[in-house]
């Protein structure tokens, strides 16, 4: 796999700032994630979930300082204080760069920093779009496997040189004192630090796939939307699409997951959270779901409210923050009408 010269000047700089022990190039291959899950395994980060009910399923469990979205001290960092929205924070790109610099500096020592040449988007598609990450975070890698392409493709679908969306993570102290999430749109740049949270640190979910793409849209000429996107095909076979926007927690996943009961009509899920979107060249409004995979909040599912949705996480998931039964399955709330016994 060979990266162009600024992907790998961009890298080394990240490098040069958090000062790892060693640099690593994922290329998204399975005996990778393999790899990474059996370290993890070994060193207590995941643990193995019943191999015969939840087969190549693990938990995770962050700090316990560190189990949300931090919506405080993520900032959008525009030249302009006005062109970061009227509902976000804003911070300016030198005064972010100052204090979270202060935090990247030297905060790898002794740790793998894993590059992460990341997809976001069908293989093929006109609107697909890439992105670099790193991060000393092996969790971080793994779970970028699963809601990303990640490797090789990445590389091919780059439209030039600098064509990617950079991504700087670090773990640091994990301390809420020292965590920021801040987005410089105008750079097409992230950094994060202080948190291991998916949220926070996955950072081709929200950051790349909505904040910052939601500004390479309007420049490009497309919309990046928190939206689901469903199939619908009607007894006589004519299949149409339908997009939806929802605010967090009011049943989007669960209604782009939905499941027809209804005589000869067919449903299925394209995405559950977040669309791009296009009109192409002949008018017709096109749309795609960036993601690869699903990253969902699990309190209220289960097989009444969202069966897909429950059955999609019988197998090759990582849980987060959820208990564990003495049978070594995952439990949350309302996934069953009562606790297990043995919590």
């Amino acid at each position: 796999m060979s990266v162009t010269s600024v992907a790998e000047k961009w890298v080394d700089e990240a490098a040069a700032l958090t000062r790892p022990s060693t640099v690593v190039w994922c290329d998204g291959s399975q005996p990778e994630y393999d790899a990474l899950v059996e370290a993890m395994l070994r060193d207590g980060t995941l643990l193995p979930l019943n191999p015969r009910t939840y087969p190549h399923c693990y938990l995770h469990r962050s700090h316990p300082q560190d189990v949300a979205r931090t919506e405080q001290l993520t900032f959008i960092c525009t030249r302009e204080r006005e062109d970061a929205g009227p509902t976000n924070n804003w911070m300016a790109p030198a005064e972010a760069k100052a204090k979270a610099g202060a935090l990247f500096r030297g905060s790898m020592r002794g740790r793998t920093m894993y590059a992460i040449p990341y997809l976001m988007g069908p293989a093929g598609s006109p609107m697909s779009r890439v992105g670099l990450m790193v991060t000393d975070s092996a969790y971080v890698v793994a779970s970028m496997h699963i809601m990303t392409r990640v490797g090789r493709t990445a590389i091919q679908h780059m439209r030039g040189d600098d064509d990617f969306v950079a991504g700087l993570h670090s773990l640091g102290d994990l301390s809420p004192e020292r965590r920021l999430i801040l987005h410089f749109p105008e750079e097409k740049l992230i950094w994060s630090v202080g948190s291991g949270y998916g949220g926070n640190a996955l950072l081709g979910k929200k950051c790349h796939a909505l904040r910052i793409a939601s500004s390479q849209a309007r420049r490009e000429g497309w919309l990046a939307e928190h939206m689901l996107i469903i199939g619908v095909e009607d007894p006589e076979g004519r299949v149409t699409y339908l997009a939806g926007a929802m605010p967090s927690a009011s049943g989007k996943t669960n209604l782009a997951m939905v499941v027809s009961h209804l005589p000869g009509w067919r449903a299925w899920t394209l995405g559950d959270d977040i669309a791009w979107m296009w009109v192409d060249a002949q008018g017709q409004l096109r749309a795609i779901n960036p993601e690869r995979g699903f990253f969902g909040v699990a309190p209220n599912t289960s097989p009444t409210t969202n069966p897909n949705g429950a059955t999609m996480v019988r197998a090759n998931t990582i849980f987060t923050n959820v208990a564990l039964t003495p049978a070594g399955e995952p439990w949350w709330e309302g996934l069953t009408g009562e606790a297990p016994a043995g919590l």
